[in-house]
């Protein structure tokens, strides 16, 4: 159950850095370093390193094979926060794909 919670909090971590990373990048504007100012880029490379940290935890604990493969949610997880908050859309051809990376980790899960 711990693994599981660490699992959900990298993700977590995850999701919120992208997520904060493209609102800072769209919202940036100037030039150079007036550019890397932005608040939510710095937000979301900390909680970035926190997601490595999480990781690490992680690896003490698992074979780096499982690990990276529960780890595929957060791809999963990404495109369903950008959809519900930024609204970019999933197409019916991307459903197939996130289908594909859900059932890989069940089927990973279930054997481990």
């Amino acid at each position: 159950m711990r693994t599981f919670l660490l699992f959900v909090g990298m993700i977590s971590c995850t999701v919120v850095a992208n997520l904060l990373l493209k609102t800072g990048a769209v919202a940036v504007s100037g030039e150079g370093l007036q550019r890397l100012l932005n608040w939510r880029l710095w937000l979301g490379m900390t909680a970035f390193g926190l997601a490595a940290a999480i990781y690490i935890v992680i690896l003490r604990k698992l074979p780096l094979n499982v690990a990276q493969s529960f780890t595929a949610a957060q791809f999963v997880a990404v495109i369903l926060a950008s959809s519900w908050v930024l609204a970019e859309p999933i197409k019916p051809f991307q459903w197939f794909g996130i289908a594909f990376i859900a059932v890989g980790i069940v089927i990973v899960g279930w054997t481990r």
